[in-house]
């Protein structure tokens, strides 16, 4: 893979992490959505707060914040990072039977926090669908994607429109 664009793999193909010593310290920032859908007496439970293991959403946020936080620990080459910012929000979509969860990374350093938010958004879903699985087993999560991030060398990025 000599050619490759694939910055976690070296000239001979084997998987490393990206040496990012000599990049320039700059203001990251990502943000990430997804959703999770979900029968629509599952959804009163969340949106009354109801659920027999308590605030659903406030539990959610937590688990999220915690995991931007340590995912240098669980995708295998990522850079642990000192994050100076973290945001987990919802957004109660009653005509889907849905939550929308966006998550905010910033740091200031030599490598962005995409993966940060994204692991964010992920473990705040899997958190709601783990609190609610005693009474839909079928719920969903799709749609978890990155919508925006700005610094560093490749400059910004922002999703088109879904």
């Amino acid at each position: 893979m000599p050619d490759s664009p694939l910055t976690h793999f070296d000239a001979q193909g084997q998987a490393h992490m990206v040496d990012v010593g000599a990049k320039a310290a700059t203001h990251r920032i990502a943000i990430a959505t997804g959703r999770i859908r979900m029968q629509a007496a599952t959804f009163a439970l969340i949106a009354s707060g109801g659920a027999k293991k308590g605030d659903v959403l406030g539990v959610a946020r937590i688990a999220g914040l915690m995991a931007s936080k340590k995912t240098g620990e669980l995708i295998p080459l990522c850079h642990p990072i000192a994050l100076t910012r973290a945001a987990v929000d919802f957004e109660l979509l009653a005509g889907q039977h849905a939550v929308q969860c966006t998550a905010r990374a910033e740091t200031v350093g030599p490598t962005g926090v995409e993966m940060e938010a994204l692991t964010a958004v992920q473990v705040a879903l899997l958190t709601i669908y783990d609190m609610c699985k005693a009474v839909d087993r079928a719920m969903v999560i799709e749609d978890v994607r990155l919508l925006e991030k700005r610094g560093g060398k490749s400059g910004s990025y922002v999703a088109a429109s879904a």
